[in-house]
């Protein structure tokens, strides 16, 4: 989406496939394993929909742009985490590798996205 069209945080393409993204966690941890509750189950969820919520925030903080880039690099940082847990559940057995690889692509494209928006995050900051 370009600049002009965007109103709200919803409104960002990198938004719209985090939380697709969290979504597909949730979906999928379901089958988790029950002793996974509290631990890897628990940190998938969390990570994942942190990128969401911390891009809410991002976008609330636009009026200063160090405040902006922090929540973005915190964006980053639990996408990144949200990979790694991934990857364990995919070598304990709990997600398919096919899964494990679509996943892990998208939060690839994630990351690009919000490694994009922090790069030109003047361009997203208010006067």
């Amino acid at each position: 989406m370009g600049k002009g069209i965007v109103k709200r945080h919803q409104d960002l393409a990198v938004y719209q496939l985090a939380f697709e993204a969290a979504m597909q966690i949730f979906e999928l941890s379901k089958k988790f394993p029950v002793e996974e509750r509290y631990a890897l189950t628990d940190q998938m969820r969390r990570s994942s929909r942190s990128v969401c919520a911390n891009l809410a925030e991002a976008w609330r903080k636009r009026r200063y742009e160090a405040a902006f880039i922090a929540k973005l690099t915190d964006c980053q940082a639990e996408a990144a985490e949200t990979q790694t847990w991934i990857a364990f559940a995919v070598k304990c057995g709990y997600l398919t590798m096919a899964s494990g690889k679509s996943l892990t692509q998208s939060y690839d494209k994630i990351l690009g996205k919000l490694v994009n928006l922090t790069n030109h995050a003047s361009n997203w900051c208010l006067p």
